[in-house]
């Protein structure tokens, strides 16, 4: 009876069935999909999407070695690496009609449409503007003694599943500034259209302002081009939200692989800060799941209702790199305040979108 009306409801919205892997409870639980991590959920085209980092270790014995072109095997030879990141040479992304039904969408990008891109492609942000879809990603992992290209990149498709092709041949932040390593972007456009760019890690967090055709880093009213913004316990994973005009900016903190990995976050009534720090969130519950961080938050279009989707470790892991997604409810106090979030088994469940972008 369940996948009966599962099905009527795929076709009511236009999507086909033949594409789309149904399971049998009704849950919002993404741990079915596979290992991955750092989701970052938008909505496009009536469906909610999802574009994680893939999470795979190279110690599983059903993964394969990759395969990379000439440059990018002579800069994996240069680089001494975590031997997992070798694997993380694309994208695959997830689309759902309700939140809890979901297609995965393999390799939406891939270091074969991307030249200076070898490895460890982490941490995408989506955002559809100008009758197109933009995927920023961080790749290579670079330090700050690294001579060849890596940082955050852009690229772009025609349609929110993509293939995803590298918009401008390069990185677009390709350097560490003010201590941050060039990694997990997320893109924020606010109310009045302008866009920033939030990203860092090891410890430090920094945000720039995009052109309209985000190519290119432009100045800020001060005319600074990378503003910090590290808040204290900052580790990495940024992420911004607005709600009746507070800008909350949020992050994770701990360590990664560990049990102390949770969320935390900030308020300010700019953008660019200054943020002053509110509280955790988000962190381990041994009844749940372990290590829960790097997350991104949905508000369904039109309403007050919240979701934060985010990787978590099962309790029964022995890994650092098998991490699952998850969906709950997140909700703010009459204050404004963002209440802790509970940490659920199969999630909010059945929620449809209601806007088109």
């Amino acid at each position: 009876m369940f996948r009966s009306r599962a099905l009527a409801f795929l076709v009511s919205v236009g999507i086909s069935c033949t594409t789309v892997t149904l399971h049998a409870q009704a849950t919002a639980n993404l741990s079915s999909q596979g290992y991955y991590a750092d989701p970052e959920i938008r909505v496009f085209d009536h469906q909610y999407w999802i574009y994680p980092t893939s999470s795979v270790s190279a110690d599983d014995p059903a993964i394969g070695q990759p395969t990379f072109n000439a440059p990018q095997t002579e800069l994996r030879k240069q680089h001494v690496i975590h031997k997992d990141y070798l694997l993380q040479t694309g994208l695959d992304a997830f689309s759902s009609p309700d939140l809890v039904h979901w297609t995965k969408h393999n390799s939406v990008l891939s270091v074969k449409n991307v030249a200076w891109a070898a490895y460890a492609i982490w941490a995408p942000s989506a955002i559809y503007l100008n009758g197109k879809y933009y995927l920023f990603f961080a790749a290579n992992d670079i330090q700050k003694t690294d001579t060849f290209d890596g940082g955050i990149g852009v690229a772009i498709s025609d349609k929110p599943g993509g293939p995803f092709v590298d918009a401008i041949g390069k990185p677009l932040i390709g350097n560490f500034q003010h201590g941050a390593q060039p990694i997990d972007p997320m893109v924020y456009q606010d109310d009045d259209g302008s866009i920033y760019l939030y990203y860092g890690g090891q410890g430090h967090c920094v945000v720039a302002r995009l052109s309209k055709d985000l190519k290119h880093v432009i100045p800020m009213p001060d005319g600074e081009l990378y503003k910090e913004i590290t808040p204290e316990h900052y580790v990495e994973g940024p992420f911004m939200i607005k709600r009746n005009g507070t800008y909350y900016f949020m992050w994770s903190e701990g360590d990664w692989g560990g049990s102390d990995y949770g969320v935390a976050y900030a308020k300010s009534n700019s953008p660019i800060g200054p943020f002053t720090r509110a509280g955790k969130i988000l962190q381990t519950d041994p009844a749940i799941a372990k290590g829960p961080g790097h997350h991104s938050v949905l508000r369904i279009p039109n309403t007050d209702d919240w979701y934060i989707v985010y990787h978590r470790h099962p309790l029964d892991s022995t890994g650092i790199s098998k991490r699952v997604m998850a969906i709950d409810k997140m909700a703010f106090d009459k204050n404004g305040n963002i209440e802790p979030i509970v940490m659920t088994k199969d999630g909010p469940g059945i929620r449809p979108p209601t806007e088109t972008r």
